[in-house]
């Protein structure tokens, strides 16, 4: 393989030390219906060495999970609405700041945390403290991702679930691939590992790695990458 970074990210990183390759690997646009075995066999299994950490990212997990909606399916409640006037827009994407991503904010959540998150964080931003809404809505709130411009098509215009089982999902890529595997939230301000075959220093380590998002959130292609020490 000919490691290549993404446009404006840098292939190799100093962590703690320590340099690492982030390299990203490219796939075709993947589609509900497309498998986990079948994309990591085709596009990952011949990339991997021995004490590699694969990366991938939640939403094509989500995705062959059939966890995206095309915004034209979803049919938000009025309460959805209302609610998502009153979220922080950010510079990576608008998170629950509209009501389709509201409406699956609430479904998945359920009503009663949702609005207690929103009324604590209303309280909350009243003595200028932010993200108690996500602290109390939780992992499943926050990794509900929007249709943003930038996007590759046709998730420019759909709303992406996270993941189920993520950690179920990262151990049984590990069978395929036989190195350690992370299912990842990450983007231009900061990330998560919704579930790994890690210890908790290491993933610590992995969002440190990724703190820069070296897959990018456009028209990349890359939806995995490769952590190898340099």
């Amino acid at each position: 393989m000919s490691a290549a970074a993404n446009e404006g990210k840098a292939l190799e990183v100093h962590v703690d030390g320590t340099d690492f390759l982030r390299i990203p690997v490219r796939t075709r646009v993947i589609m509900p219906g497309d498998t986990i075995d079948e994309v990591i066999r085709t596009y990952a299994v011949d990339q991997v060495q021995s004490g590699d950490i694969l990366f991938v990212t939640e939403k094509i997990v989500a995705i062959m999970q059939g966890r995206s909606y095309m915004m034209s399916e979803i049919k938000p409640r009025r309460l959805a609405t209302f609610l998502s006037r009153y979220v922080t827009k950010t510079s990576y994407g608008i998170g629950l700041g509209i009501p389709e991503t509201m409406e699956f904010a609430l479904r998945e959540v359920g009503t009663l945390r949702i609005l207690f998150a929103a009324a604590v964080s209303a309280v909350t931003k009243v003595f200028g403290r932010s993200g108690d809404f996500y602290r109390i809505a939780g992992d499943k709130a926050r990794a509900i991702d929007g249709p943003t411009p930038n996007t590759i098509p046709p998730y420019n215009d759909a709303v992406v679930l996270g993941p189920e089982r993520p950690r179920e999902v990262a151990a049984d890529i590990k069978k395929i691939v036989g190195c350690d595997v992370a299912v990842v939230d990450i983007n231009d301000i900061g990330g998560n590992i919704l579930g790994s075959t890690l210890d908790k220093a290491t993933e610590r380590l992995l969002v440190q790695i990724l703190s820069d998002n070296p897959l990018g959130q456009g028209h990349q292609s890359t939806p995995m990458g490769i952590i190898r020490r340099a």
